[in-house]
């Protein structure tokens, strides 16, 4: 199940670096998971400053 980054988001870039397999980029204005790439490693998800990251 991979990640995805909810409408908290504040496109602050925290969790681009620190994503294993580059499936984060921008997309309108937030921070967008190729859910094909996604590990599901969570990663992500505990660098987010708003907690706007979550398993789907």
């Amino acid at each position: 199940m991979a990640y995805k980054v909810g409408d908290a988001c504040i496109n602050c870039g925290s969790c681009d670096s620190e994503c294993p397999v580059d499936a984060i980029s921008e997309k309108e204005n937030a921070r967008w998971i190729d859910p094909d790439k996604c590990q599901d490693c969570g990663s992500c998800s505990s660098v987010c400053p708003v907690e706007a990251i979550a398993a789907e």
